[in-house]
């Protein structure tokens, strides 16, 4: 498709910034390796049907987008940035002032919050439950309430996490200064239905095969109803979903995305209470043909499941880079046997042999 090659995207997205509203799964890592993987000439709409955080419209920045959720909690919240109902100013003082009443009253201070927000809603009570919960999830029950206990932390909300939170508000108002975004609650099909050639559909669903409940059930046949439809699409389109993690690989990439353009990158989640519960994940950015950029080296081969997947070599200047500093090393008298991970790029992960030994050196990507 020849619209699809140049003008908005592709682009580098360096510097990823977070927008206020956390969440699971939260494509902060990624939103760079989608900035160049995608062309499109961004003559039409950026459709996102699941907005999440919103962090990969924020940091794109298009001039138009349609952009939904079925979380109207999430969808209000920018609504009322949007519209300046909610300002910088006014987060910081609500913070502020509930900050102080949490870190005197403690756990008994959110669950009273938690209530109220449960039976009245509230912008300013979200982001306050959404900061100071439990890992920053978000989880609601099957009759639409936050269920996400206390995060343990009275003293969350200190003048430079306030002072952050205001700094993301006002951002993510700047973002939406002047450009032609339409925020709606409502369900995936619905927004695709209102797609037209011209646009590009980003789609960020829940991950099948893996455990959600952020704010609706995902199941099998949902992944596959959206497939179908997504693909009947006449526009540009992307999929982000897991490839593979250290136990598995996700057989319904195969099934039923076959065809696209697959561009692999690897990082580890963060959303386990400790470090040996955050594995390692191979993601996927599935491209419909014809709005990729050039072909990039892959992140990771296929590999068996439990085992490393293999890994490509390096240049020679860059394995003669990391001798001489290995050998400095040496001089200063620290060690450097054994297996090292360094961040070379972030689409390659790399292995590199010592010629004068039977050592490997491992130098895996850096975890982001």
């Amino acid at each position: 498709m020849a619209d699809g090659k140049t003008g908005f995207l592709p682009k580098p997205v360096p510097h990823v910034w977070a927008p206020p509203v956390k969440c699971q799964g939260i494509k902060t890592k990624l939103v760079d390796f989608i900035g160049r993987n995608v062309a499109w000439n961004g003559g039409g709409r950026w459709v996102e049907p699941f907005l999440g955080s919103g962090v990969v419209l924020f940091n794109l920045c298009p001039e138009r987008a349609l952009v939904c959720d079925t979380n109207a909690h999430i969808i209000r919240f920018y609504q009322d940035i949007q519209s300046g109902v909610v300002t910088p100013r006014i987060v910081r003082d609500f913070l502020t002032e509930n900050g102080a009443k949490l870190a005197q009253d403690g756990a008994g201070f959110f669950y009273a919050v938690r209530r109220q927000f449960n039976e009245e809603g509230g912008s300013l009570r979200f982001i306050f439950l959404n900061r100071s919960c439990f890992n920053g999830v978000m989880r609601f029950n099957s009759k639409g309430g936050f269920n996400v206990p206390f995060g343990h932390k009275p003293k969350r909300f200190s003048q430079a996490y306030v002072t952050k939170i205001t700094n993301q508000v006002a951002r993510a108002a700047e973002a939406m200064a002047g450009r032609d975004w339409v925020f709606k609650t409502q369900p995936w099909d619905t927004t695709l239905d209102a797609c037209t050639e011209g646009d590009f559909v980003y789609l960020d669903p829940p991950y099948i095969g893996r455990h959600t409940d952020y704010y609706n059930q995902w199941t099998d046949e949902d992944a596959e109803a959206l497939a179908r439809v997504a693909r009947s699409l006449r526009c540009g389109l992307a999929l982000s979903m897991w490839k593979q993690n250290k136990y598995r690989e996700n057989g319904h990439l195969g099934a039923h995305w076959a065809g696209y353009v697959l561009r692999t990158f690897s990082h580890f989640y963060h959303v386990g209470p400790t470090e040996d519960l955050r594995n390692p994940m191979t993601e996927v950015l599935a491209i419909r043909p014809g709005f990729e950029t050039a072909a990039e080296p892959e992140t990771r081969k296929r590999s068996t499941p439990g085992r490393a997947p293999r890994r490509t070599l390096l240049p020679v200047s860059a394995q003669l880079a990391f001798v001489l500093r290995d050998a400095s090393r040496k001089l200063r008298g620290s060690s450097a046997a054994g297996r090292r991970t360094l961040a070379v790029s972030d689409t390659d992960a790399v292995l590199a042999s010592d010629k004068a030994g039977s050592t490997k050196s491992s130098l895996g990507r850096r975890r982001r």
